[in-house]
């Protein structure tokens, strides 16, 4: 730091005004932030280098207008602050993270006992968590045996019934992660317990969901709730140090990620494989944005093309809300996930590819709509290289064209526009876009599932189904999505 300083007070005219002297120092000020440029191996800049950089710009400017300029002063120490506050920010963070882990470390030795009334708790929750298990596995080998000897029927695919499997599958979860729970608190290991209070809480809250679907509003919430109420109470005063030390955590891969991002800016390769392998960077945030972005354009283009061919609008959107197609999107992400490598290859061997990708996920999406809903969204039967209906040699060879124009001249553009959203807000966009998405599918799933039970003659009698079946009649199912049909003789449903 001491050779930066050199540098910005001569490139400010203070010292020796040689030029060359403040370059010199310069580049030795980044050779010390380097940690040492002998050794010849490469390292990822991060924020600190680029006010290395900044401070190298500065100090480059001709010493003989220095004087007159205090600007040039202005922004060396400007530089210099930014660089010793990024590192002191850093440090004092990895500092404060180390030390609340070594208090922890301290409160979990067993030697600091937990209230006796905690310990009480702890001892009943261990035994109704080892308790609950073999009473779930025996009602489920119970059902079992019903089912097999034919003294009850069930509609495989039907939403109660997956509901219903959910939620022994998350009753059994619980229950394991109660009897640790309770032994962790036994033993007095306050940091443990907390992070088992913290995986508890997603699974108490899935379990009041699931049991509010199936049963609806009452007494069968109460149980969720006051353990919810528990864990919170517990997870705050087990180990206070566990949440501010995650909340370090968080920050520090912050400052990680947006050393990246600012380097990636920096080379213009935002978004793109920083490897060179493939074109796109294959993360979270580029796949959602190609998703949503697959999704709103291939339905506006089968839109436009349903008109030029018959002469009529038709809502041919895929989910309850929303401009959203999501056989377009999935369609985006898939080609782009496999062509993705391709990308500098001759344009044929891309068609081809592209076609067969796409025709086979086209009739893997057509044959999971029929056998699980009963739905019919597309039939080509009859024409060229027709496959069971479910695609074609035409609409494979389409796949070919958009893949092609995908990879080739799309996607380029693309990722310059979605990574047009601002360092900021991007990742906290990004997670609340991703919650609505999930929303609208898993809506739009359940909707589907309760308009087959109603078409089949299923009685309605579940609080989630008589919910949808208010909401989401059949006339307003047949208004949204009038490109499908329902036949429950087509599906793969076993009663």
């Amino acid at each position: 730091m001491a050779g930066t300083d050199d540098a910005g007070l001569q490139s400010a005219g203070v010292g020796e005004p040689t030029p060359a002297r403040g370059v010199s120092n310069t580049a030795n000020a980044g050779d010390t932030a380097g940690e040492g440029d002998n050794s010849g191996a490469a390292r990822t800049p991060t924020a600190a280098d680029a006010s290395v950089a900044s401070i190298s710009t500065a100090a480059s400017t001709p010493a003989a207008h220095a004087p007159s300029t205090p600007s040039g002063l202005s922004a060396v120490s400007d530089a210099i602050a930014a660089l010793t506050v990024t590192d002191a920010t850093r440090e004092a963070t990895v500092a404060q993270l180390n030390a609340d882990e070594e208090s922890s470390s301290l409160l979990d030795d067993g030697k600091h006992t937990l209230p006796f009334v905690t310990r009480l708790y702890g001892g009943l929750v261990m035994l109704l968590g080892v308790c609950t298990i073999p009473l779930i596995i025996y009602e489920l080998t119970y059902g079992i045996r019903q089912v097999l000897d034919g003294k009850v029927t069930i509609d495989a695919l039907a939403l109660p019934f997956i509901l219903s499997c959910v939620e022994v599958v998350v009753l059994i979860a619980n229950a394991a992660c109660m009897a640790v729970f309770g032994v962790q608190l036994l033993r007095s290991h306050r940091r443990h317990a907390a992070r088992w209070a913290y995986a508890l809480m997603p699974l108490t809250l899935a379990h009041g969901m699931l049991s509010l679907a199936l049963e609806g509003f009452g007494a069968n919430l109460l149980g969720p709730f006051v353990q919810m109420t528990i864990l919170i109470a517990l997870s705050v005063t087990l180990d206070p140090a566990l949440l501010q030390e995650r909340q370090l955590q968080w920050h520090l891969k912050r400052m990680d990620d947006h050393d990246a991002y600012t380097k990636a800016v920096s080379e213009d390769m935002l978004g793109r494989d920083q490897s060179g392998k493939g074109y796109i960077s294959l993360d979270y945030f580029n796949i959602f944005w190609l998703f949503v972005v697959g999704c709103v354009v291939g339905l506006i283009i089968e839109t436009i093309y349903h008109f030029v061919l018959v002469h009529e609008y038709q809502d041919r959107a895929g989910l309850l809300w929303g401009p959203f197609s999501p056989i377009y999107g999935c369609g985006a992400v898939i080609l782009t996930v496999c062509l993705n490598r391709l990308w500098r290859k001759n344009p044929v061997l891309i068609f081809f590819a592209s076609a067969v990708i796409g025709g086979a996920f086209e009739f893997f999406v057509s044959w999971f709509m029929e056998a699980a809903f009963g739905i019919t969204a597309w039939d080509y039967t009859g024409q060229w290289l027709s496959i069971g209906g479910r695609t074609s040699g035409k609409y494979m060879a389409f796949w070919g064209l958009l893949g092609l124009a995908w990879i080739k001249f799309v996607l380029p553009y693309l990722l310059r526009l979605i990574n047009r959203i601002p360092w900021k807000i991007r990742y906290s966009l990004t997670a609340m876009c991703t919650v609505l998405m999930l929303v609208d599918i898993v809506m739009t799933l359940m909707a589907l599932d309760c308009w087959y039970s109603r078409v089949s003659g299923v009685p309605q009698n579940a609080p989630v189904t008589q919910f949808f079946a208010e909401h989401f009649n059949d006339a307003y199912m047949q208004h949204r999505f009038q490109t499908m049909t329902i036949d429950p003789s087509k599906s793969g449903r076993m009663a």
